[in-house]
């Protein structure tokens, strides 16, 4: 017997917030070492090289920093992802013309979790803005590009909407949207 609807959420909820927690601390140091090399390319000489610069000039803190936005995002990210996955199945189902009953097809599924991701784009985009400009604000700072004192969470979320307004937090939502869809296909169909 299948649980409440509203167990159901609550329980995909926790999963998805288990998970993002998960993903953030094991991953956000590697995370930190790619975006400042994707933001000055010509800074350093290779990943290792970048790994070791962050923790030398900075130290752990550094390698984890954008901690909070990350978390935010990758629980918001997963809990969203996990309760839209189940009503995006069923939308996907009506449209295949299946009963509530039918189960869905690996690629239906892989379908519904495409459409899912969209939702979690919304929810992810403004928080990984954030978390980036918090990754590069050591580089800035030398570069003299951000004035020293302007490198915490609330700082850039001041920055943003006195420079763009509200809506400046969606800044590349499309390119989001474009590399989720695919990938909770991906995601979705081969975990089915």
């Amino acid at each position: 017997m299948a649980p409440h609807p509203v167990v159901q959420a609550i329980i995909d909820l926790s999963a998805g917030a288990l998970g993002g927690t998960a993903c953030v601390f094991s991953g956000l140091p590697f995370d930190t070492a790619k975006v400042k090399m994707q933001t000055f390319p010509t800074m350093y000489r290779g990943f290792l090289h970048c790994f070791v610069s962050i923790y030398r000039q900075v130290g752990l803190r550094g390698l984890y920093q954008g901690t909070t936005p990350a978390l935010l995002a990758n629980i918001a990210e997963n809990s969203v992802i996990f309760m839209s996955y189940g009503f995006c199945q069923s939308v996907v189902g009506r449209v295949c013309g299946l009963d509530g009953e039918a189960a869905l097809s690996d690629v239906q599924k892989a379908c519904a979790g495409s459409l899912a991701s969209i939702f979690s784009s919304v929810v992810d985009c403004p928080t990984e803005l954030v978390k980036c400009r918090l990754q590069t604000m050591h580089e800035m700072e030398a570069t003299g590009k951000v004035a020293k004192g302007q490198n915490t969470m609330w700082s850039v979320v001041r920055t943003v909407i006195q420079n763009n307004g509200p809506l400046g937090f969606y800044q590349g939502l499309t390119a989001t949207i474009v590399r989720e869809v695919p990938g909770y296909f991906c995601f979705f169909g081969v975990t089915s």
